[in-house]
C-alpha cells in the first residue's frame, strides 16, 4: 500500500497557514476571536508556526454547545487558532485521503454531497431487488483513538505530521481513548476515512451488487433477502471486531421498490420527496425569518435571502405541489 509522505515544514509554510487562517475566517469574520487574530496577522501566525514546528500544537480548547437541526447535537468547536490549525493539516491530509476512499462515498468530499448520495441512492434501487440500511450508534463518540491512528497510517507518512495528528486526536475524548469532536474539520475528515475499510470489505469480499455511504449511513443491495440478511450479520461483526463500533438497535432489510429515506430524502424510483423532518425545517424557519422581519429584527434584504436558503432545503426534491400548498395555508407576508 502506498503511503504519501507529508513533511511538517509543508504544514507550517506561512502561505499554508494564511490560506488556512482565511478558510478558517469564512463566514465569521465579525467575531470577537476572529477579529483578534486578523488584527495581529503576522504575528499570531508566526507564533502558530512556531507551535507547529516546535510540537506544542494544539491549543486543544473546544466551546460547547448544543444545535437541534436536524436532530439534537452536541458541538464541540475548537479555538480559532486551532481551526487554522486544522485547515492548514487538513489542506495536506484531505487530497491524500480523498484519493484513498472509493467512489461511492459521499461526505466531506468534493463535488460529492447528500444530494449526490440521494441521486446515487435513486440509481441503485432502479437496479437491485433488496437492501439494508445500518446506522452506527453515538459515532462519533465511539472512534477509538489507537485504531484511527493506526488507519491513518496507512496512507500518510511522516513523524512529525502524526505526532501533530495525535496530539489533535488527543486534545478530545468521551472516555478514554475513544471520541473525536462534532465541529471539527479534522473530525469530519477522519470520522469519513475511518469506515472505508467497511466500504471496501462490502465491496470486495461480500461482492454485494452496490454500496453507498455518508459518514456513518451506509446502505448496500443484494439481490434477495437472505444475502441481505447474511451479509447484515457479518457487517456487524466486522464493525465490532474491526472498528470497535455497534449499530444502532434499528436496522433496515426492505425491497427496493418501497424505497428509502436517506440524506434528507424519501427517495423512490423516478422521485424524490421531502422527508417530514426537512417539511417541519422549511416550515419552521421560514416563520422565523418572518416574523424576526415583523419585528423589525431585520431589513427587507436580509429577508430576501434568507428565504432563498429556505427555499434550498427544498429545491432539489419533487417538493413544488407541497410548498404550493403551504403558501395557500400560510401565505407569505408582502415586502
Amino acid at each position: 500500500m502506498r503511503r504519501t509522505k507529508i513533511d511538517i515544514m509543508d504544514i507550517a509554510a506561512y502561505d499554508n497557514l494564511v490560506d488556512a487562517a482565511f478558510k478558517a475566517a469564512r463566514g465569521k469574520r465579525s467575531k470577537p476571536e476572529v477579529l483578534c487574530f486578523f488584527e495581529q496577522k503576522d504575528v499570531n501566525i508566526g507564533k502558530l508556526q512556531n507551535e507547529i514546528l516546535t510540537g506544542k500544537s494544539p491549543d486543544g480548547h473546544y466551546h460547547r454547545f448544543t444545535v437541534y437541526d436536524p436532530k439534537k447535537r452536541t458541538i464541540h468547536a475548537a479555538c480559532f487558532k486551532d481551526r487554522v490549525l486544522h485547515h492548514a493539516l487538513i489542506n495536506h491530509v484531505g487530497p491524500v485521503l480523498e484519493r484513498a476512499m472509493i467512489s461511492s462515498t459521499f461526505a466531506c468530499r468534493p463535488n460529492k454531497g447528500p444530494l449526490a448520495a440521494s441521486k446515487w441512492v435513486q440509481s441503485c434501487i432502479c437496479r437491485f431487488p433488496w437492501y439494508a440500511k445500518i446506522d452506527i450508534k453515538s459515532y462519533f463518540d465511539s472512534i477509538d483513538h489507537k485504531l484511527l491512528i493506526e488507519t491513518l497510517q496507512k496512507h500518510i507518512k511522516g513523524a512529525d505530521v502524526l505526532r501533530l495528528i495525535e496530539r489533535i486526536i488527543a486534545s478530545y475524548r468521551t472516555a478514554p481513548g475513544k471520541g473525536i469532536p462534532i465541529g471539527s474539520l479534522t473530525s469530519q475528515h477522519f470520522a469519513n476515512y475511518y469506515l472505508d475499510g467497511i466500504d471496501r470489505f462490502l465491496l470486495e469480499e461480500l461482492k454485494i451488487d452496490a454500496h453507498v455511504r455518508y459518514m456513518d449511513d451506509i446502505v448496500w443491495w443484494c439481490s434477495d433477502s437472505s444475502t441481505a440478511r447474511k451479509s447484515l450479520k457479518i457487517v456487524k461483526e466486522w464493525l465490532y471486531c474491526c472498528r470497535l463500533l455497534e449499530l444502532k438497535d434499528i436496522t433496515q432489510i426492505n425491497k427496493s421498490s418501497r424505497g428509502i429515506t436517506f440524506c434528507g430524502y424519501r427517495v423512490l424510483p423516478g422521485m424524490l420527496r421531502l422527508t417530514e423532518r426537512r417539511k417541519r425545517s422549511y416550515s419552521q424557519k421560514r416563520k422565523y425569518w418572518e416574523q424576526a422581519y415583523i419585528s423589525c429584527l431585520i431589513a427587507e434584504c436580509k429577508l430576501q435571502s434568507a428565504y432563498a436558503s429556505v427555499y434550498a432545503v427544498t429545491a432539489h426534491a419533487d417538493s413544488r405541489e407541497w410548498r404550493k400548498k403551504q403558501l395557500c395555508r400560510f401565505p407569505s407576508i408582502e415586502v
